[in-house]
């Protein structure tokens, strides 16, 4: 019985990987990552008792790529949550690609680098610059996928949602080096679409498994500042699309309220949808609604001029 159920398990993975490489997965990086270093630190795919699939110990970061059969021109890479801990590769990744092909939309599901201090010379800093670097990647490569290059956005989940937000207000910020200013446009997305994300790390708030993970046990008042993407919100922040669960008792929904207030307050364009219930991590569907969030999205990106 138990080599029947290893058996199934070892098919289950391979279909999973198998519906994976039916899309095109691209390494971010010509040769080894930036602050990367040599180790025994090897990636994990594990089967949850849903059916999921979880990939943790990322070292070479990867996306891919899910073409529509009609491309629009707009691009959204997708960032799976999963705590900085493991990527929730499925639901928060590979099915969303393939609801954004419907409606014309190329999506990249990015397999980011997760903190790990035995592989990074700064587990801080890493899944920032996997996500600059896929930004990049896809503007390079615009005329390639039929992209317009100032139509490509961020969709992130929970953590995810949280490497979305920083990746849209690190303007600001030059990795390992708070006082600099990074001011590359290639690298800041064009809009932000964030799923019951992480924002703030402050004690009140902070998901405290997302901050230890990618700041350690005792990080210090800058690092929580810098990495709470509420405080970093400016004028050049690109418009965002928030939805979060009151019930949420993973990542507190003032989260997205701090988010929003602070794109109220720089005149930043955002819209916000809160829903009573849903808790946390429903991906696509929230259960407790008839409400469809995804035609919310829909009905936002049409507005903006990123459907066309």
């Amino acid at each position: 019985m138990h080599c029947r159920c290893l058996f199934l398990l070892i098919c289950t993975l391979l279909m999973h990987v198998a519906t994976a490489q039916n899309q095109p997965i691209l390494p971010l990086y010509d040769g080894p990552a930036p602050n990367s270093r040599p180790s025994k630190v090897r990636e994990v795919v594990e089967k949850q008792p849903s059916g999921s699939i979880r990939v943790s110990n990322v070292t070479e970061p990867t996306f891919t790529v899910f073409r529509p059969a009609q491309p629009n021109g707009t691009a959204i890479i997708i960032c799976p949550g999963g705590g900085y801990a493991r990527l929730a590769m499925d639901h928060e990744g590979y099915d969303v690609a393939r609801r954004l092909n419907d409606w014309g939309i190329t999506a990249f599901v990015l397999k980011y680098r997760l903190p790990n201090a035995e592989s990074q010379l700064d587990k801080a800093t890493a899944p920032l610059l996997d996500a600059q670097q896929a930004l990049r990647l896809v503007r390079q490569r615009s005329r390639e996928y039929g992209l317009n290059p100032a139509r490509i956005g961020f969709m992130g989940f929970s953590a995810g949602g949280h490497l979305a937000a920083t990746a849209g207000t690190a303007h600001r910020m030059v990795p390992g080096n708070p006082a600099g200013t990074f001011s590359a446009p290639s690298a800041v997305p064009d809009f932000l679409v964030l799923l019951y994300p992480v924002i703030s790390f402050s004690d009140s708030l902070a998901h405290l498994g997302s901050r230890t993970n990618l700041l350690g046990e005792h990080p210090t008042v800058a690092q929580i500042r810098l990495y709470s993407a509420d405080e970093q919100v400016t004028t050049q922040t690109p418009p965002v699309f928030l939805v979060h669960a009151q019930d949420d008792e993973v990542v507190k929904v003032q989260n997205s309220l701090r988010f929003y207030e602070a794109c109220l307050h720089h005149r930043v364009p955002a819209e916000m949808h809160l829903y009573p219930k849903g808790g946390h991590g429903f991906g696509m569907h929230n259960a407790t609604t008839q409400d469809v969030w995804m035609d919310r999205l829909h009905n936002w990106l049409t507005a903006g001029g990123w459907l066309r």
